[in-house]
Parts: structure tokens; C-alpha cells; sequence
């Protein structure tokens, strides 16, 4: 979908004062093809979801509560650079994701800081394949695929989100559906919603508060009770989504009931470089 295709359906829907605003309802995103291949066929660095992970010699494969943590996927970026036309991601380098292998973290708690790992190498050079720790069980240990980047352009599934202060009713929130059907329509049927960056396919409720509450040291459960949550809240916006990878086929992944993974991470912690400030939330569908 262009930013025309959005401005027509929009106005077609009967939401035309939304058009003033398509900077900020729409958001360039990175599409993930993938395509089961054996591990021998990637090359050392190469983008790959599941399979093994290529490491800097001496990195630790990450653990929680000493079980090994399943290597969910690796983005070289300077193969993703041609399609980052916001130019948010580091030109160089490798990224390395890592998740709970018993899939027990949900990114409701401050303790699941603890369930999931970024990694990242400003250079790739060097890097070495890692064999699956003994201890990984067989469940966690995902086919190795080869990936093939495309953009795409990404809607919020809530303006009034987005928009602080937009007049927004039920039935507006209707008509927008409407209008973003076949769009929406058309993504499901091209293949597994693995994505970098943009507008996340959220299956539940919006996750930014969830992870800056979360990332602050305050469950969900106790949010209301804590006086830090309304400063905190604030600033939730600041989060972006930085990796969505679906329940995929190609790579044995099946997250929750055919859900998704998504990890989050602070708008001035990407614009840094900080990898280390991220987030994760698994949502089923």
C-alpha cells in the first residue's frame, strides 16, 4: 500500500481529517521472507531466522535459570540497509535475537528482563557458528532459513493512538477497519508477518505501556497501585518496535497459540545504537 493508496481509502471510508496526518499513521517497515534451507547453505553472517547463530568468538550463549535460550534469528544490516528508508537501523553489523526456550516470558513482569536476549556486533567480522548447547531442548531448536527483505509501508491499528487529543469514537474506529480491510487482508495472506521496525501486527492490546512499565521495574498487576505509573505512562510512546517474528512454518516457530513475538526498544536507545535497552512481549492470537 502507497501513502496514496492510504490517503484514497481513508477519504473513500469517510475519514478524510485523517489524511492531514499520514506522517504519523504511517511508518516504513522491513518485510521477512523466509525459506527453509540447510545451515550449511547460509553463509557465515548472513540474515537467517532460526538455525544456529553466528557469534563473535568467546560470546556466551545466553541462558535463563541455566536453560539455554532459543536462537530465534540474526539480521545483517547491511543487507536490511537498502530497505531502512528511515534509516533507523545501524548501516553495519550483526543483530542476534534470543528468547526463552520454555516461552514462559511474556513481558508483563520486570523479572522477564531475564527471558530474552539482544545481541549486537558492529562488525561482523570474525564470527564464528555456535552448535546448539546440549541442554537447548529439541522443541527450541528451530529450522534454519534464509530471509528475503522487501519494504512495506505500516498502519497503527488505533489512530487515536497515535494522534494525541483526535476526537475518536467506536464507529470512526469502525470505518478505519474498513477501510484498512483488504490491506490487512493482503498481509496475512502473503506469508508469516515477520517484520523489522514500523507498526507492529499487535494480536491483543497496544504493548508500549507494557513495556515501559515493565522495563521500569512495574508488573502489569500492580501498575495502578504504584505512584510511578502515571509518569511512567508518559513516556510510553517512546517505544518502537524494533523485531516482530511470527509463528512460522518454515522454521518450526509457533509462539503461544499461533502467536507472535515482539521485541520493543526505546526510540533514543535505537537512534544510539543501545540494543541492550529492549523489550519483549509474546502475544497469542
Amino acid at each position: 500500500m502507497t501513502p496514496d493508496e492510504v490517503r484514497s481509502s481513508l477519504s473513500a471510508a469517510g475519514l478524510g481529517n485523517l489524511t492531514a496526518h499520514l506522517d504519523a499513521l504511517t511508518r516504513p517497515g522491513i518485510r521477512l521472507a523466509t525459506r527453509a534451507v540447510a545451515q550449511s547453505a547460509l553463509a557465515i553472517g548472513a540474515s537467517a531466522l532460526g538455525g544456529q547463530p553466528d557469534l563473535p568468538p568467546g560470546t556466551a550463549w545466553p541462558a535463563k535459570q541455566g536453560v539455554p535460550m532459543s536462537f530465534v534469528g540474526q539480521i545483517r544490516l547491511e543487507e536490511a540497509a537498502p530497505y531502512d528508508t528511515a534509516h533507523l537501523l545501524p548501516p553495519a553489523g550483526l543483530l542476534s535475537f534470543f528468547y526463552d526456550a520454555q516461552q514462559e516470558t511474556y513481558g508483563t513482569q520486570p523479572s522477564d528482563r531475564d527471558g530474552f536476549r539482544v545481541y549486537y556486533f558492529a562488525s561482523a567480522a570474525g564470527l564464528q557458528r555456535q552448535p546448539f548447547p546440549a541442554a537447548l531442548p529439541a522443541a527450541a531448536r528451530f529450522t534454519s532459513c534464509a530471509v528475503t527483505y522487501s519494504s512495506e509501508l505500516t498502519l497503527p491499528q488505533r489512530p487515536n493512538a497515535e494522534l494525541a487529543g483526535l476526537a475518536w469514537s467506536p464507529q470512526q474506529q469502525e470505518q478505519y477497519e474498513a477501510a484498512t480491510a483488504s490491506y490487512t487482508a493482503q498481509q496475512r495472506q502473503s506469508g508469516p508477518q515477520n517484520q523489522l521496525l514500523g507498526f507492529p501486527n499487535a494480536l491483543q492490546d497496544d504493548m508500549r505501556l507494557e513495556c515501559q512499565l515493565a522495563s521500569h521495574g512495574i508488573s502489569m498487576e500492580n501498575a495502578a497501585n504504584d505512584p510511578r505509573t502515571q509518569t511512567l505512562s508518559a513516556a510510553a510512546d517512546t517505544w518502537h518496535l524494533l523485531f516482530q517474528v511470527d509463528s512460522d512454518p518454515h522454521a518450526g516457530m509457533r509462539w503461544a497459540d499461533s502467536g507472535m513475538l515482539y521485541y520493543w526498544i526505546e526510540r533514543d536507545a535505537l537512534r544510539s545504537a543501545n540494543f541492550d535497552n529492549t523489550w519483549v512481549v509474546l502475544q497469542g492470537d
